[in-house]
């Protein structure tokens, strides 16, 4: 499936600046600027969104490390522009380690130059369990300590709970796949396959701000069912 950028054409204008910013900067030290998340994937909001970017280096000695801190830092300043720095070789041997974020690119995004390094780079379904489960109970108790730092106000629990919602969207959808469930990978519907396979109200996640309490409880109901049906796939 071709991707595009999803993005105002203003971002788009500070992306293409930061390419040739790029490109001049590192010469054939450039492997690739790839773009993924909400700027590809959909959802991005102008001014409340990061652009996520991945820069792949052939080599990344400090003197050439050191040649991006311009460009990036103006990218972030003009755009929100949050960078990932890569070294080109250590790509497909991470697959094992990062099986979700991998196929996560794969499926959504955009190369601005260069070539794909993660076109040829293919997890295995082991790898994928083991990661949804690690993200999974991650998210569970991390979220017990932002419930702790949230002190009862209604508005800060509605924004921890925000941001969990996102954080398990990846392996959530990850999980959907291996149960041989299809949707999109954007969060209303990966929510909706899920409540629907597993018979939970995942609704008060798509409104978090309207009962910040509901919310909390459907996300403890989703993250236990996920984790629960996590620990019975058996895969290969």
């Amino acid at each position: 499936m071709t991707r595009t950028l999803d993005v105002p054409e203003s971002v788009k204008k500070h992306l293409d600046t930061l390419k040739q910013s790029l490109e001049a900067a590192c010469g054939a030290n450039l492997a690739s600027l790839c773009v993924y998340g909400s700027a590809v994937r959909g959802g991005f909001v102008e001014g409340e969104s990061d652009v996520d970017v991945i820069v792949v280096l052939r080599d990344t000695d400090l003197e050439r490390l050191t040649a991006l801190s311009h460009p990036l830092a103006l990218a972030r300043h003009a755009a929100r522009v949050e960078a990932m720095v890569l070294k080109l070789n250590d790509v497909a041997p991470a697959v094992d380690v990062f099986p979700l974020f991998y196929d996560d690119i794969r499926s959504c995004h955009v190369i601005l130059t260069g070539t794909d390094p993660f076109r040829d780079v293919v997890a295995t379904d082991a790898h994928r369990r083991l990661r949804i489960e690690q993200e999974l109970r991650e998210a569970k108790i991390r979220m017990h300590r932002a419930v702790v730092d949230a002190r009862g106000e209604a508005g800060a629990l509605a924004g921890f709970v925000s941001r969990k919602v996102k954080q398990i969207r990846g392996p959530l959808h990850a999980l959907l796949t291996l149960q041989g469930v299809a949707c999109t990978d954007t969060v209303d519907d990966v929510l909706a396959a899920f409540g629907k396979r597993s018979g939970i109200d995942a609704a008060p996640l798509l409104d978090v701000r309207k009962d910040p309490a509901a919310a909390h409880a459907a996300f403890r109901k989703v993250i236990d069912a996920a984790i629960e049906e996590t620990d019975r796939l058996e895969v290969k």
